[in-house]
């Protein structure tokens, strides 16, 4: 029985194949999942900072505002100043994605003051 050149050279190619391209398709979908997760934080992030401006325009507490930011985003931290007519607040959160990166996060947000 004679051989032919190059028959059954293929075998296992399709494994060989899956094998080097799938981790390149795990990591995509996780980066991905990560992405689209700091993406939802960082529009939490800003509403939070909306609603905290809008808290200290009323004239309730810091203590109020800054409530309302961390019961929204966990561990953010919130600065505010008075602008004249306005109060400005930032907030501020380290978002991981995935446990490999770290991003810096801000949100800013100004309300009238005095409640108006």
């Amino acid at each position: 029985m004679s051989r032919r050149l190059g028959a059954g050279c293929d075998r296992g190619s399709v494994a060989a194949e899956l094998a080097l391209a799938l981790p390149a398709v795990v990591l995509t979908i996780l980066l991905g999942a990560g992405a689209l997760s700091a993406a939802a934080r960082q529009v939490s992030l800003q509403d939070a900072a909306a609603d905290a401006a809008r808290i200290l325009g009323r004239g309730e507490g810091a203590g109020a505002a800054a409530g309302a930011v961390t019961a929204a985003v966990p561990g953010a931290g919130v600065a505010s100043r008075d602008d004249g007519g306005l109060v400005c607040v930032t907030a501020s959160v380290d978002v991981a994605i995935g446990g490999v990166l770290t991003l810096p996060m801000r949100a800013s947000s100004c309300a009238l003051s005095g409640g108006r």
